[in-house]
This record gives C-alpha cells, sequence and structure tokens, in this order.
C-alpha cells in the first residue's frame, strides 16, 4: 500500500503539499488551455492547411466532443488501472497528439493529433486530478484549497488561452503552440514522478464496454447532425434521429446491467435527484455559452473585421479579467448569497453581456466595441461556475462523488461541444454581420433557458458533502450499501465529517 503525500496545513500549503498540486493544477491549466487557444488560429490554420472556418470548427467540435464521450469511461478506468498510471498514459497520449498535431500536413492528421490523440489523452488524465486530489488531500479545508488551486488553474487556462495562442501563432506560428503544450506535457510527467497512488488498482472491476461503446456513439452522431445542419437538413434530421436511438439504447442497457447485479457505465440513480439534474443543466449550458461565445466572436473577428491572432487574444482578455475576477471572488459571495442566487446573476449577467455585445458591435467597427460586452460575460460566467458545480457535488454522499463528478465533467464538456457546433453553425452558414447577430442572439436564448431553470433550485441547499472532489469508492454492483462498505475500507486517514457551511 502506497502511502499518502502529507498534505498543506489548513493555512499555507507546504512543500510536499505544492509538489503533489503543481502537476495535478498544470495538467488541468494544459488542458483547458488546449480547448479555447485554437479559436484564434481560424485564420491561419485555414490557410496554411487549405481548409475553411468549417473545417477548423469541425476539429474543434470533435476535440470537445471525444472528451465528453470518454470522461465518463475514463473515470472508470482510473479504478482498473490505478489513478497515477491512468494520469501518465493521458500524458503520454496527450504528448503525443501535441506533436503530432504540430507537424500536420492537412487536416486529417491534426484531426488525429489534436482532436482524437488530445481528446482520449484528456479523457484519461482529467478524472485522475480531481480522484487524486481529493484522495491526497483528506482534511476539509485543505482539500476546498487545493481544489481552488486546480479550479482557478483551469479558468486561467480557458480565460487565457486565446491571448497565449494569438502571442505564439503570430511571434512564430500555429504550430508553435502545439509544440509548447508538448512541452508543458513533458514538464508534468517530470514533476509526476512525486505523485503516489493511495489506492491499488483494481483489475477484477467490472468495465461497461458496451455501454461506453453506446454512449460515446449516441453524442458523436447527435453532434454530427447539428454540424450538417448547414449542408444537408436531412442528413442532419437522419443523424440526429440515429444519435436519439442509439442513446435510447444506451439507457434500456444500463437498466439491463442495473436489473442483472452488475454495474453499469453511469447508474440510473444520479438521475433521480431534482436539485442535481438542475444543476447539471445550468453547468451544460454555462460551458455551451463560454465555448460559443468564444468560437463566434474569434471566427468573426478574424474571418469579418480581418483582425490577426494576437489582436483577437488581445479583444478576449476583457472576458479572461472578467472571469478571473469573480472566480477568484467565488469564496467571499457564496459567504454573502445563496448558490441558487448567484447562478442566477450569473446568467443575467452573461445574457446581459451577450445584448451589449450585438449592440455595440453593429453600430461601431472598432475593437473595443468588444471588450464591454465581454467584460460582462466574463464577470457573469466566473460567478456561476463554481456555485453550480457545488450545487450538483453536494447532492450526493461520499459514496457516490466519484461517479456524480465524471458525470459533471461529461455534461460539461458536451456543453461546450453544443456551444462549439450549434453557433459556429451558424455563423458560417453566412460569413457576415448578421449571421454574428443570430449566432449570439442564439446563444442569448439558450441563457434564458439556464436562467429559468436556476430560479427551480431550491432557495436552500444541503451543505456539501464530505469530499468535495470524486472518490473510486464503487467496485461493482449498484448498491449504496458496496459503496458504503468500500469507503470504509478504504486505507489511510478518514475525511472530516461533513460539516455546515457559510456557503
Amino acid at each position: 500500500m502506497n502511502e499518502r503525500t502529507p498534505e498543506p496545513g489548513p493555512h499555507t500549503p507546504s512543500r510536499a503539499g505544492l509538489k503533489v498540486l503543481a502537476p495535478l493544477a498544470l495538467a488541468q491549466f494544459i488542458c483547458s488551455f488546449a480547448g479555447s487557444n485554437m479559436n484564434v488560429m481560424i485564420n491561419d490554420i485555414s490557410e496554411d492547411l487549405d481548409t475553411t472556418v468549417q473545417g477548423v470548427q469541425i476539429v474543434i467540435t470533435i476535440f470537445l466532443l471525444v472528451m465528453a464521450a470518454l470522461m465518463i469511461p475514463g473515470g472508470k478506468l482510473t479504478d482498473i488501472l490505478g489513478r497515477k498510471r491512468c494520469f501518465l498514459t493521458g500524458l503520454t497520449v496527450y504528448g503525443i497528439g501535441a506533436v503530432l498535431s504540430a507537424v500536420s500536413p492537412g487536416l486529417g492528421v491534426l484531426i488525429l493529433g489534436y482532436s482524437v490523440l488530445q481528446g482520449v489523452g484528456t479523457a484519461l488524465l482529467i478524472p485522475p486530478v480531481y480522484i487524486l486530489t481529493t484522495l491526497l488531500f483528506t482534511s476539509l479545508d485543505s482539500r476546498a484549497r487545493a481544489f481552488g488551486t486546480v479550479m482557478a488553474a483551469g479558468g486561467v487556462g480557458a480565460a487565457a488561452g486565446p491571448l497565449i495562442g494569438g502571442l505564439v501563432t503570430a511571434a512564430i506560428s500555429w504550430r508553435a503552440a502545439f509544440v509548447l503544450q508538448a512541452l508543458v506535457i513533458a514538464l508534468i510527467i517530470i514533476l509526476s514522478r512525486s505523485l503516489d497512488d493511495p489506492l491499488p488498482p483494481d483489475a477484477k472491476r467490472h468495465f461497461d464496454v458496451r455501454g461506453a461503446v453506446l454512449s460515446a456513439a449516441g453524442l458523436v452522431l447527435i453532434v454530427a447532425g447539428i454540424l450538417a445542419a448547414d449542408d444537408n437538413l436531412w442528413l442532419m434530421a437522419a443523424l440526429l434521429a440515429a444519435g436519439a436511438l442509439v442513446l435510447a439504447a444506451f439507457v434500456h442497457w444500463v437498466r439491463a446491467e442495473e436489473r442483472a447485479g452488475r454495474e453499469p457505465l453511469l447508474s440510473t440513480g444520479l438521475f433521480r435527484n431534482r436539485t442535481s439534474n438542475l444543476g447539471l443543466i445550468t453547468q451544460n449550458v454555462q460551458w455551451l455559452l463560454l465555448m460559443g461565445t468564444s468560437f463566434t466572436v474569434a471566427a468573426f473577428l478574424q474571418t469579418v473585421r480581418g483582425y490577426d491572432a494576437v489582436e483577437t487574444g488581445v479583444i478576449f482578455t476583457a472576458a479572461t479579467l472578467g472571469l478571473l475576477v469573480t472566480s477568484l471572488a467565488a469564496a467571499r459571495l457564496a459567504a454573502r448569497w445563496s448558490q441558487r442566487s448567484l447562478i442566477m446573476a450569473g446568467f443575467v449577467l452573461t445574457i446581459t453581456g451577450i445584448g451589449v455585445l450585438i449592440a455595440l458591435v453593429s453600430s461601431s467597427a472598432g475593437p473595443w466595441a468588444f471588450a464591454p460586452g465581454l467584460l460582462l460575460i466574463g464577470l457573469g460566467l466566473g460567478m456561476m461556475l463554481t456555485p453550480s458545480v457545488n450545487v450538483v457535488q453536494s447532492a450526493f454522499p461520499e459514496a457516490r462523488q466519484g461517479e456524480i463528478s465524471g458525470l459533471s465533467r461529461g455534461v460539461s464538456n458536451l456543453g461546450s461541444s453544443f456551444g462549439t457546433a450549434i453557433a459556429g453553425t451558424i455563423l458560417v452558414a453566412g460569413l457576415s454581420q448578421g449571421a454574428y447577430a443570430a449566432a449570439m442572439g442564439f446563444l442569448a436564448a439558450i441563457g434564458l433557458v439556464g436562467l429559468v431553470t436556476a430560479t427551480r433550485l431550491p432557495s436552500t441547499l444541503p451543505p456539501p458533502a464530505a469530499t468535495t472532489g470524486p472518490a473510486p469508492t464503487r467496485r461493482g454492483g449498484n448498491t449504496e450499501e458496496r459503496a458504503k462498505g468500500d469507503a470504509d475500507r478504504r486505507p489511510g486517514p478518514r475525511p472530516d465529517p461533513p460539516r455546515p457551511s457559510s456557503r
């Protein structure tokens, strides 16, 4: 049995704690960076690889979709392969994909390297980030601070991705951005030598292969149907219908596995909690708005206004600053306002920002017309991302945290895929001022759906569960008793019991 790495104290992180957090936070940063920096390289990639804006949109959408489809299976594999081994495997696959993308001669190789390999690598390495953080930081205070560091790294990567990617692209080339990712991955692998896996792998644990295939295939068909909307409406309808049928087959299979006493890919019990279901919807909409706005505005700036990658990245700094301000103030905001109030306020700010963005851009040709709207969007998204996660996580006990965390991240990544696919499809149907306004107007309408959903959340939520992140406690079957028994047998110090929270 591996010994747990010493964790930070309640106030100041220890050197050992920083050694543990460094590779985990850096891994979350680079994966978030990869999902957003591509948006400022649209023109450079399309010209270099002799493709179109729609071609680059497909590359980005497939990357996000691969993550969404494989995040839950990736979480299941951590218990079979071991957390550290799965983490290192994901890093290796991701690094190979980055190198392949950097030397890609055409769109097909870029899809293989970026969309497939980096997407698979992300799905393998992200679940261990959250599981290891949970297991290695056992007290409530240290775990909260550790997750805060990891989430902050992810927020910085997503928000600053356009600026960093734009600077690298302008100074060298878009290929250098992938070389940068490969170098960071190599650094993370070196830093990961200090990581210990507190739990041994369980090679005998059941893995639902058929469920993984059915869920991934259904999601791929759905997003492919959305992408086909501007080319062939009949093909779109056929793909959407096929996707719905495959997902229905997945649900039927999951129920059959549960009746047989085997562990399915995803338990239907996770969807019987009304508060969690509402929280998952708000998460999906938030990431749809974030990635949909990022792609639409970046594509419009480069293809219609003619800005280069650096200018596009600088304009996006307004959204980056807004997201960072409210994200860093999340703890103070939560001490004064309920989770529902923060989510509702976040949607109001974001929708208002979209309206300001449409109005100012239509009346002004200057680049700074984008700043006020993007700032409001960043402030709104930063205000509600963390509360939505808290709503979902606190709805389940410790024994279910690993499963609900995998579902939560899968739903968020699916929202990112839908945002890029739907808004991008509307935009590329006619790259013009009108298409831009239509795409942003659609995003505002989706934001209203999120706002209405947020109003249905309970005004008072139960205190967060003792485990704020995933913990691989289930070893087969579907019963709470079995999950609880595994939690009781977990080695090492026990987490602090739940306690009332000012949040």
